[in-house]
């Protein structure tokens, strides 16, 4: 039975790879005391065009620079992606060039075990790269990601290759996270059948079964194990070490200490996860139960942009769609969820023209100063506009609400109904069980085109940016070709939360449009746009 901690290379997507020398040091202190068998220190990138940490790269002058505790002598392992071992091609010629610019030979180098993570399409094409390695005297190790994208007949074409290589262990990874223990027994034993090597384990823990599934593949016949500190690990994370550890003592007929390894975990990795939130949650447990790639999540929850009705709405968008395999492009799209030709049927230049169109926003200030945004309304007699559900000011004052966020329209259908104004949204672009629960309701259908690049204002529909309501409404204002445009209520972030940057990317692409209105705000706000006082105004 073989332990196989991968902290510092799974954990690296939360951190970019930069551990610190303290952590590193009492990290390989605590192995040493567990007894693991094997300790990953970290990729093998061939890219480097970010900075990412030690770990990232994991260098043979790197790894020797850490003072490894002599009890792990032969005992260190690094992973290289079969991405990149093709990138220069899938000829074996192409495999030998990456390899020969990433490893020595072993005898001058500190590894011992180098694995491969690849996907299923890839894996033939790497192979070449296992003799080579074994040639230089290295254990070799493939990680087949994703096994729950192979069917059967796939898997067992691929164990009757590998069986022709002089693999040391096969792993296959519930990258997902999404297997119960029942298929796990289904696969295992599929690899007994086709497969004459060692077999092992890399579970993800996003429906909380990674030690389940991890003890169940043991269990079957596996006989090598993954597993990260605290679980620390790409989306919810993995195994935990401190449980595996535990569970796997009697196994390996041992009685470690654990005590470096809770000190560890209390001193280093308990302060990471408050401060990066790895572990499992409802959004994990979700994409897992629909195979939705966890980075996904991960990427979602620690971007403040995205609120729970974005993240349910991305979910819904990828259960559809798909969403097996991360892609940045995917989830912008996602997120921003509506395609398709817009058109609407509502003309806001009917009810806007040469009016002041005042935009109630949901800051703290609209409220601080609603007497003064009221009495101005009175007197003025401005197109007032609330967006979503907001109340911080006199309901018989406002003319229309504006939303166009599908999950959060949907989660606010009951309050629209209670709610006197009419609602502007793009009504005819909105899933069936949305618009059936406001049929009751009278809705302006102003549609939307979602393009990064800016705007654009048409009669009945507009393109935006993004699916942020403040978009919504400048559009439509600007589209009902309104006088001028007042803000109250729109306060702004904190200048290190991404959120901020994005409204303010949203009012620069807004005032470079032609056809745009002039604007500013009337209440106090951290945005880099114009202001007056509304106390001036009165």
């Amino acid at each position: 039975m073989k332990l196989l901690d991968c902290t510092l290379r799974d954990g690296g997507y939360y951190n970019n790879w930069n551990f610190s020398p303290d952590l590193i040091k009492d990290y390989l202190d605590a192995m040493v005391s567990i007894q693991a068998d094997f300790v990953e220190i970290g990729f093998r990138f061939i890219n480097n065009n970010d900075f990412k940490g030690g770990c990232a790269f994991s260098t043979d002058s790197y790894i020797e620079s850490l003072s490894i505790p002599k009890a792990l002598t032969n005992k260190i392992g690094v992973m290289v992606n079969g991405s990149d071992i093709l990138s220069l091609g899938n000829s074996t010629k192409d495999v030998h060039k990456i390899l020969n610019k990433l490893f020595k030979p072993k005898k001058q180098s500190p590894v011992s075990l180098v694995r491969i993570a690849c996907h299923i399409q890839e894996f033939e094409d790497c192979l070449p790269a296992v003799t080579w390695l074994k040639k230089q005297g290295y254990k070799v190790g493939f990680n087949l990601m994703q096994i729950n994208n192979a069917n059967e007949e796939q898997i067992v074409e691929l164990l009757k290759l590998a069986n022709a290589h002089p693999i040391d262990v096969l792993y296959f990874a519930d990258s997902m996270g999404s297997l119960n223990t029942q298929q796990i027994t289904t696969i295992v034993n599929t690899f007994k059948d086709n497969w004459s090597g060692a077999i092992g384990i890399h579970a993800h823990d996003s429906m909380g079964n990674a030690i389940n599934n991890s003890m169940q593949a043991i269990n079957d016949g596996a006989s090598w194990v993954d597993c990260t500190v605290t679980g620390m690990g790409r989306g919810p994370g993995n195994a935990q070490t401190e449980y595996l550890s535990i569970e796997l003592d009697s196994y390996r007929d041992l009685d470690t200490n654990k005590t470096k390894l809770f000190k560890l975990i209390r001193n280093h990795f308990n302060p990471l996860k408050e401060q990066y939130g790895w572990g499992i949650n409802p959004y994990y447990y979700l994409a897992g139960k629909h195979n939705i790639h966890p980075t996904y999540i991960q990427k979602m929850i620690t971007d403040t942009r995205y609120d729970e009705e974005d993240i349910i709405s991305v979910i819904n968008y990828l259960k559809e769609q798909g969403g097996r395999g991360f892609n940045p492009d995917v989830l912008e799209t996602a997120r921003h969820f509506y395609s398709g030709n817009a058109q609407g049927t509502w003309k806001p230049e009917e009810a806007i023209k040469n009016k002041t169109v005042l935009i109630i926003g949901p800051g703290p200030s609209s409220t601080s100063h609603c007497e003064a945004v009221e009495s101005y309304i009175k007197t003025h007699n401005p197109f007032v506009i609330a967006l979503n559900t907001q109340k911080s000011i006199n309901e018989k004052l406002i003319n229309v609400r504006a939303a166009c966020h599908p999950v959060r329209i949907l989660a606010d259908c009951h309050e629209y109904l209670n709610l006197t104004q009419p609602l502007i949204m793009p009504a005819s672009m909105l899933p069936n069980n949305v618009k059936q629960k406001l049929r009751q309701k009278e809705l302006f259908d102003f549609d939307i085109t979602i393009d990064a690049n800016g705007f654009v204002f048409n009669d009945s529909n507009c393109t935006l940016p993004n699916l942020l309501v403040l978009s919504y409404v400048l559009a439509i204002a600007t589209s009902g070709k309104a006088k001028r445009i007042f803000l109250a209520g729109f306060d702004g972030y904190g200048a290190d939360d991404p959120r901020r940057k994005e409204v303010d990317n949203v009012f620069n692409l807004y005032q470079k449009t032609k056809g745009s209105v002039d604007f500013c705000s009337i209440t106090e706000t951290r945005y880099e746009i114009p202001i007056q006082s509304i106390y001036g105004m009165i």
